[in-house]
Parts: C-alpha cells; structure tokens; sequence
C-alpha cells in the first residue's frame, strides 16, 4: 500500500452496504485510501461480517466508549458515517472537522434531525405526497443532519411507490454518490465556505 494512502474509519449501525460500496471503490483506485477500521455500534451489526470478509479490523463502540481511543493505531484520515446511529461526540467531531461524511436517505434539509433515519424518513415521504426525494452526503457537525452539503441526487417519487419501493431506489443512490463524496474529500477538492461546499477542479496532484 503506497505510504500517501489515506486511511478510512467506517462507522455504521446495519449491514453495510454503503461501506460494501465504498470499500469496492477503493479496491478499484477510485478512491485513493482504503478502509483501515470499522467501528460498529452493536455486536449485530451486519457491518462487521463485511469487514471480517475483507480481513478489515473492527471494533463495537458502546456509549460509553471514546471514538478517539478506538481509532488510536489506525492513522485515521477521514471519518466515513455509513447509517451510523449515534450522535457523535463534540471534541471527535472538533479532531475531524471537514474530513467526516455522513449519508441521508433525503433531500436535506428536508426530512433529517434526530429520530429521522431509515423507514422513517421514506415514510415521511409519502405521508407528506411530496414529488421528489433522493439522498445526500454532508459534513458532520454537532448536531443530526445538519452539516454542509457535499453531494446531492435527486429521484422522482411515484404515487403508487411505498416507503420500501423508495428506500430501495434511494439506496442505489447512496451507493452512487457516498463513494464519490470520499473521492472527493480524499483527493482534496472540498472546499468549505461557511455553509457552502464548493468542488474544486481536478489537478494533477489529485
């Protein structure tokens, strides 16, 4: 592994998938780092299995545990929240400030905020017979679903579709674009202005 590889911490609650997603993009190159740690917030979690797959190291962060401590010996770069269901910690939040992601399955800021997360939101979805949806990556800050957004892609909402059928067609999205938001931030070409993410032009440093 070539000494500049940035090193990638995935947080997740689930099965994974988009850690699955992002972890194919840096088999291929499209990301230059690689994912060095999983950090799961339960024993069930369906992520660790992924990460026994790929010989990835993992740990189950309880509440009480420091996320810091657990990344300690990992030379995290970046921070990669992949339908991890806590808040993280302010002073983790401080140490990576601008190199964390996290992925909602809305068109923020509609239909995020704490208890807004999986079923729920396609649910709030429908209730509300709103005409597009999609997902969203952004940087982490203090507070649920309320950092700066990186990436956006939008999907047409059907009348007949219910929350599965959307949730189903939102997660091809986050798999799309969560691996591309990582590139991006990887390579350096995110740049923050208050609360506007700009995306700088490749160069041959990137």
């Amino acid at each position: 592994m070539p000494s500049n590889t940035l090193n990638i911490a995935v947080f997740a609650s689930g099965g994974g998938s988009n850690f699955q997603a992002i972890h194919d993009a840096c088999v291929k190159g499209t990301i230059p780092g690689r994912i060095s740690l999983v950090v799961a917030s339960s024993a069930k979690a369906g992520v660790l299995e992924r990460a026994a797959r790929h010989n990835i190291p993992s740990r189950i962060c309880n509440i009480s545990d420091d996320a810091m401590q657990i990344m300690e010996g990992y030379e995290v770069d970046i921070v990669v929240l992949a339908g991890y269901m806590r808040l993280i910690p302010e002073h983790v939040v401080t140490a990576f400030k601008d190199r964390m992601l996290n992925v909602h399955p809305s068109l923020l800021p509609a239909f995020g905020g704490k208890g807004m997360y999986g079923t729920r939101v396609h649910e709030a979805v429908v209730r509300h017979g709103v005409k597009v949806t999609g997902a969203t990556i952004h940087l982490v800050d203090n507070a649920y679903d309320s950092g700066p957004i990186v990436l956006q892609e939008a999907i047409p909402v059907e009348s007949h579709e219910t929350p599965d059928d959307i949730a189903a067609r939102v997660l091809e999205v986050e798999h799309r674009i969560y691996p591309e938001a990582v590139r991006l931030l990887a390579e350096k070409r995110l740049h923050r202005e208050g609360r506007r993410v700009h995306i700088l032009p490749k160069t041959s440093a990137s």
